[in-house]
Order: structure tokens, then sequence, then C-alpha cells
């Protein structure tokens, strides 16, 4: 076909595509991402946690992002209900503006005390310091304003540890 159009050449003349592209290799690799693509190299990232000296399953392995944004969720939830009904007196508009300092209260609080907040307690997740035990006072403030302020917990490395978890030396696991 390409004869007819361009006598005397097996391709178009501005260097444009040439018949069909069969490398789904390629299109897999820009989907998957780029460590799908250095996996197929030979390149071994481990489980997550690994690096860390976490177990791959069971307690005290890295805590899933599904249970983790679940948590998160629910402590948001129950930090607006916290502010709609003790703080605002049932102002919708009051509460929302008070529900940001409950959730830092409640982070605060259950995370220094407790080690979860009781989203990550009602889904079996904990804070720990990396090495184990608790984080101190001083790692869970930094802990919770980096929090706050979005993202940093949602950028995260290779094991998932979001920022906010790197600065304060910590990491979330299963109980």
């Amino acid at each position: 076909m390409l004869g007819r159009l361009y006598p005397g050449t097996k391709r178009p003349p501005y260097g444009g595509y040439r018949g069909r592209v069969d490398n789904r290799e390629a299109v897999g690799s820009w989907l998957e991402g780029p460590r799908a693509a250095a996996e197929r190299m030979g390149v071994e990232f481990g489980y997550r946690g690994e690096r860390l000296g976490l177990p791959e399953e069971g307690p005290g392995s890295i805590a899933p992002i599904g249970r983790r944004l679940a948590a998160v969720f629910i402590d948001w939830i129950l930090s607006v209900l916290i502010a709609y009904g003790l703080i605002a007196h049932r102002d919708v508009r009051l509460a929302e503006n008070w529900a940001l300092a409950v959730f830092a209260v409640v982070s605060l609080l259950a995370v220094s005390l407790v080690g979860s907040t009781p989203g990550k307690r009602l889904l079996g997740l904990r804070v720990v310091r990396l090495g184990g035990g608790r984080l101190g006072p001083l790692a869970v403030l930094i802990r919770t304003v980096l929090l706050l302020l979005v993202v940093p917990a949602v950028v995260w490395d290779r094991d998932t540890r979001g920022l906010h978890d790197k600065a304060a030396n910590a990491v979330q696991v299963r109980i």
C-alpha cells in the first residue's frame, strides 16, 4: 500500500508510523510503572518493610494502604461528630472549622498514649518507632503536624511510609 502512495519507498517520507505495533510490553510498562519494568529487568525490591527489618505478613508487618486510609476516614468522621455535637452545638459550619483541630488533638493524645488512633485500633493498626516501642511526644507532634498538612502523608517511599512517618522515625504496622 505504501508503494502506491509513495512510489519507490517502503515508508512515508516524514518517518511516521510503519505498520502494526505489537509491542505490548512497552505499553504495559507505561501502565504498570517503573517498578514493574525494573522487576522484569531483574531488579529485586523485596517485600514492603524488608529494608526496615519487619516481617512480610502478620503482626508487625507494614500496614496495608487501604486499611490506613480507612482508619484516617474513621478518625475524620469521629472528629466531625465530636466537633458537631460537643463544640459547635450542632452548627454545621462551625463544626467544619473545628473538625481539623479535634482531629489533631485526638491524633496527638491517642498516638502518644496508646500508639494508635481509634480508627487504627478498630482496623488493627498501630504507629511504632522504627526500632520498636512507642513514639516520644516530640515525634508524635511532628508526625501529627505533617499529617495535617496532607501532602507529606501522601508522598510515600518504597515501603509505603509517608514523609510524616519518616520525619518522626515511625512506621505503621499491623497489630
